[in-house]
């Protein structure tokens, strides 16, 4: 006979406080005093296999695991007054000790679950409790500012408008419609909203925007902190690595919209020195974007069965990491390599001793063309030669038409816009994407790691935006395929805390950080980049007005100027993974 669960509904786990929140806690049938498994979702603990990226309940409770599931402040069964982010430092270390003294716990925790439940994991740890001991946070971000709210500056539009309105504003305008007047007409709002979202993303000004001001107005605290600021600084994750010293896995996925702060985590822990005795974090990054389950169809590619949730076992992985952490099983999930990369393109999982990954060749790609690289028909290109005395590229960038999102890093409502990997070759039609590919490959190239743009740039707006994407095109170049991008705004170009506008006509320089990838360009494959000033509606339009952000609903449009020559090279950097013998 198989292990009896025991299931006990609403428990109480009362708060400093006062507050009392409600958990669900799945146990074996045993007297037995066990490790403390904990997710911390806003998402309705009800439904755990429906709540992004959580552990099998059952299965970890038969594999000797105290499981329990804890509605976050003010949402759904526990009480009070849900504010993003804010609470859950001081909400997730009481959880956690509370659970430690419990009579059917060893006092050792755990910590699981994805997204804003990763997020609960590490606002917990930043308080550093006692009892956790180990920590499985999924496909989340390292700074809530710079790789959650805001992106190089630039305001996630599609992300902060779809999350809020379909997973966070809809069921706090639900709960209160009853006893609020002002729920009731917003909750109408949303929900005729959610057929036509795409639309919405229109509006302007933001900080004028038509709802969240009763289900989330936390939506406007964050357009009225758009530089890096003491709102920000309190939150950020980074600033504590040097002081969270628990085992963590880290998993992610390439598409992911926090691909780069799951990479931050683990860089920052083990740069500063996180990890002692032995407790490095690990990193374990797939083809994946923000969707559960992993699947190996990732937008409009198969990334290969081997990358698929059944076929890695992702329920399987955690447990082991928690039974090596919190069981002391010797199960060598506390040995084995720190990270482990899924190689697009060979479609194989590689393990690693570290990331960047050693032996890396830090390739330069400079940008080439005749003054019209305009279009994927015009005369980009890129090599490892440097420029001469070559005509600068220019486009014309009008905010009133800005460059449609085509997959990528993306979340929440893939109705809407779907994220992942698409063909760009309709993108790349358009006169305002300037388009730099190499020749075919003659042999089979990887880029692993991290990619960024140095571009010297000039606009005729005293302030604007510039994006970059990383291409690979197949070997009849019917397929333009996405691998990784970024964006970077102008005024935040030298600090994300004290933003400078830009001198109209001046030439400047640009670092924009793409994230990293892990893709094997194949022989007859070309390396294509693409460069433009919108990315929309994944990214807010720049109005290049230059006034206060979000104000006003003024825009004009910008002309941009793109310079390749021998006194400013503009490169993209690629790591590129020397063959193995």
């Amino acid at each position: 006979m198989g292990t009896r669960i025991i299931i006990e509904k609403n428990i109480d786990v009362p708060m400093r406080d006062g507050c009392v929140l409600k958990a669900d806690l799945f146990r074996p049938d045993t007297p037995d005093k066990l490790p403390v498994l904990v997710n911390r979702t806003p998402y309705d603990k009800k439904f755990p296999q429906i709540s992004f990226n959580t552990i099998d309940a059952i299965r970890a409770a038969e594999r000797g695991y105290n499981v329990v599931f804890v509605d976050c402040r003010g949402r759904f069964a526990s009480p009070g007054t849900f504010t993003c982010f804010v609470d859950e430092p001081r909400d997730g270390y009481d959880t956690i000790e509370q659970l430690a003294r419990q009579p059917w716990s060893d006092g050792k925790v755990g910590t699981f679950g994805a997204s804003y439940m990763g997020a609960t994991q590490w606002l917990a740890a930043t308080q550093l409790p006692p009892s956790l001991k180990a920590m499985v946070p999924s496909i989340t971000a390292s700074d809530y500012h710079d790789n959650w709210t805001y992106q190089g500056g630039a305001f996630s539009l599609f992300f902060n408008v779809s999350w809020l309105m379909s997973n966070l504003a809809l069921a706090r305008l639900m709960r209160e419609r009853e006893e609020n007047p002002a729920a009731r007409e917003e909750l109408a709002a949303v929900m005729s909203t959610m057929d036509t979202m795409r639309t919405r993303m229109d509006f302007l000004p933001l900080k004028e925007f038509p709802i969240f001001r009763a289900g989330a107005p936390y939506f406007f605290d964050w357009l009225a902190h758009p530089y890096y600021d003491d709102y920000w600084r309190e939150l950020c994750i980074e600033e504590y690595h040097a002081k969270i010293d628990v085992p963590t896995l880290n998993l992610g996925g390439w598409y992911d919209i926090f691909a780069g702060g799951t990479v931050r985590n683990y860089t920052g822990m083990k740069a500063k020195g996180a990890g002692t005795a032995g407790r490095k974090p690990r990193l374990v990054m797939g083809p994946w974007y923000h969707t559960l389950p992993l699947a190996s169809l990732v937008g409009q590619v198969d990334m290969g069965f081997r990358s698929s949730y059944v076929s890695i076992d992702y329920d399987g992985m955690q447990l082991d990491f928690f039974d090596y952490w919190l069981k002391g099983k010797r199960n060598g999930a506390g040995e084995e390599g720190p990270v482990r990369v899924y190689v697009m393109g060979a479609n194989e999982w590689r393990d690693e001793k570290d990331w960047p990954l050693p032996g890396t060749e830090w390739r330069r790609y400079y940008l080439h063309s005749r003054g019209r690289a305009n279009s994927a028909a015009g005369d980009g290109a890129l090599s490892v030669e440097t420029p001469g005395n070559e005509p600068a590229d220019v486009f014309l960038y009008n905010p009133l038409n800005p460059v449609p999102t085509n997959g990528g890093g993306l979340c929440c409502y893939h109705n809407a816009l779907p994220g992942g990997a698409f063909d760009q070759s309709a993108i790349e039609q358009r006169a305002d994407v300037l388009v730099y590919s190499t020749e075919p490959l003659a042999e089979d190239l990887e880029v692993t790691g991290p990619v960024k743009l140095t571009l010297y740039a000039s606009s005729s707006a005293p302030d604007t935006d510039f994006t970059a994407k990383l291409v690979d095109v197949d070997e009849c170049g019917c397929f333009a395929r996405n691998l990784t991008d970024g964006i970077l705004r102008a005024r935040v170009r030298e600090s994300k805390s004290d933003p400078r506008l830009i001198t109209q006509g001046k030439v400047y320089e640009f670092e924009i950080d793409m994230w990293s990838t892990s893709n094997l360009f194949k022989s007859g494959h070309r390396i294509r980049l693409e460069v433009s000033s919108s990315n929309f509606p994944r990214f807010d339009r720049n109005p290049n007005t230059g006034h206060d952000l979000f104000a006003d609903a003024e825009t004009q449009p910008a002309l941009q100027t793109v310079i390749h020559n021998r006194g400013f090279a503009s490169y993209l950097t690629l790591p590129v993974i020397p063959k193995r013998r």
